[in-house]
């Protein structure tokens, strides 16, 4: 249970405080960090990310139609007046279904890259899984897992 708002308190005019940013940056980047570690250990099509993974797939594909999980990311169309729209209308619908669904966290803007920093967005959490969602069930992940068992076996 979460605190009352202090009496005239206004979110929409609150300081950005430097501490508590850098706070949500360490937790967007643990958040990659684990994400990568366990695609490293198994393949993501086989892999769930949510007791939900096929309701919000299939969610995904009936809102985003035109939506193609091998390509990359238009984040400029991603984040256009339009595109906010239409991903906050999809997000909602899991706001008290999904644990921190609009907690930011990092997805990468290609399934054929890693995390770098030109290849990396800042998006709220039920988008990463969205999309994370459909680039595992259609195998685009699992190049991380194979990548990584040859690099193991290569140092043995």
């Amino acid at each position: 249970m979460s605190a009352p708002l202090p009496a005239g308190f206004d979110p929409e005019k609150a300081d950005n405080f430097e501490d508590i940013e850098k706070q949500f940056a360490v937790k967007a980047v643990q958040h990659m960090s684990t994400y990568w570690a366990i695609l490293e250990k198994m393949p993501g099509s086989k892999l769930r990310l949510t007791k939900m993974d096929d309701e919000i797939y299939e969610h995904l594909m009936a809102d985003f139609p035109e939506f193609d999980p091998a390509k990359p990311i238009d984040e400029d169309e991603m984040k256009s007046k339009t595109g906010k729209e239409r991903w906050r209308k999809f997000m909602m619908a899991y706001e008290k279904k999904v644990e921190d669904y609009n907690f930011g966290t990092m997805l990468r803007t290609d399934p054929k890259v890693e995390y770098e920093q030109d290849t990396s967005i800042f998006v709220p959490r039920m988008q990463f899984y969205a999309i994370e969602i459909a680039r595992n069930r259609k195998g685009l992940n699992d190049w991380i897992n194979e990548s990584h068992s040859k690099e193991k076996e290569a140092a043995k």
